[in-house]
């Protein structure tokens, strides 16, 4: 029987590495064997816990009204993200779990380089996350949760940075109705890419040359004339991405106002689940996925110890 202690830190190592992996660690650099069925019957007991723990949290969250702003001139703008990834659940296939991450917005260091090819003035720094597998609704109460944990609304302005799902803006319409609401330049970027191949399917040069045009303009914001050459162009199907979301792609504004505009951040963190989750021949009952997803996420955020105390 380990110690407290040890089964704390065999958890946290089972939520950071894959159970052979993390078998190997505690061997190589603590000396003692721990079989992989042991790391997996403790992850699953205390992670049982963790589970009931945050459920608990979100119930509680669920109850708060939002919060009034504090000093709102001293604090920086926080950026809001989400996205969806595919996980194996047995007896049920490939399902989605959905992710959110809170961050705060921090302007770029000169000569500090972005990712992205198309230069962003900010970056999103000390990120929360939260994961949930299964609908829209447990998904909300967990970004409710998030929002409220990080003061998402004491802050001078907040944006929400995302893909073009309609379940999103739901969501977002829902709890953050004040915040600047982006599409990602890089999915809209995407959609003018497709336009551009349905406009002229034999032409790739012309193709190019209007893509070229037009992301000019999508990068300053001018989105009317993505929709009337495409409208132009009987192409109204098309057309009907940048005319939902035109208030969300005046990129120029946003830029200049501080405001990311690439979903970068929550992207990678749907990335950094996939590592612990999608790894070669893994697959999940939905309770012990529900149960990683907890746990993988308090050890991104840097909030296990907490969750640990609070499930104690």
């Amino acid at each position: 029987m380990h110690s407290p202690a040890l089964q704390k830190d065999l958890v946290w190592l089972s939520g950071l590495l894959p159970y052979e992996q993390a078998s190997q660690v505690v061997e190589r650099f603590g000396g003692q064997t721990v079989a992989v069925s042991s790391l997996w019957r403790a992850t699953q007991r205390h992670g049982e816990r963790l589970f009931e723990a945050e459920q608990a949290r979100q119930a509680a969250a669920q109850v708060e009204a939002t919060p009034s702003p504090r000093s709102v001139e001293a604090r920086q703008p926080k950026s809001l993200s989400m996205d969806g990834g595919m996980v194996h659940i047995r007896g049920e296939g490939w399902k989605e779990m959905k992710v959110a991450s809170i961050g705060t917005v921090e302007p770029r260091r000169a000569g500090e380089q972005s990712d992205d090819e198309q230069p962003s003035l900010v970056h999103v720094t000390n990120l929360r996350y939260t994961a949930v597998l299964g609908e829209v609704a447990p998904f909300r109460s967990a970004v409710w949760t998030l929002i409220l944990q990080t003061r998402f609304f004491a802050t001078s302005f907040s944006s929400v940075v995302a893909d073009g799902a309609a379940w999103i803006w739901n969501v977002v319409a829902e709890l953050c109705p004040d915040s600047r609401q982006i599409v990602d330049f890089f999915h809209a970027v995407q959609h003018l890419s497709q336009a551009a191949q349905a406009l002229f399917p034999t032409d790739p040069a012309q193709a190019t040359a209007w893509l070229t045009k037009m992301r000019a303009h999508l990068t300053l914001g001018q989105v009317w004339f993505i929709i009337h050459s495409l409208n132009a162009a009987h192409l109204s199907d098309l057309a009907h991405y940048f005319v939902t979301h035109q208030r969300r792609m005046t990129y120029q504004e946003f830029r200049e106002d501080g405001c990311p505009i690439g979903s970068g951040a929550v992207e990678s963190a749907v990335k950094q689940f996939k590592v612990r989750l999608t790894g070669p021949g893994m697959s999940w009952s939905r309770a012990a996925a529900q149960r990683m997803l907890v746990l993988r996420a308090a050890i991104l955020s840097g909030t296990f110890d907490a969750l640990w105390d609070d499930a104690a």
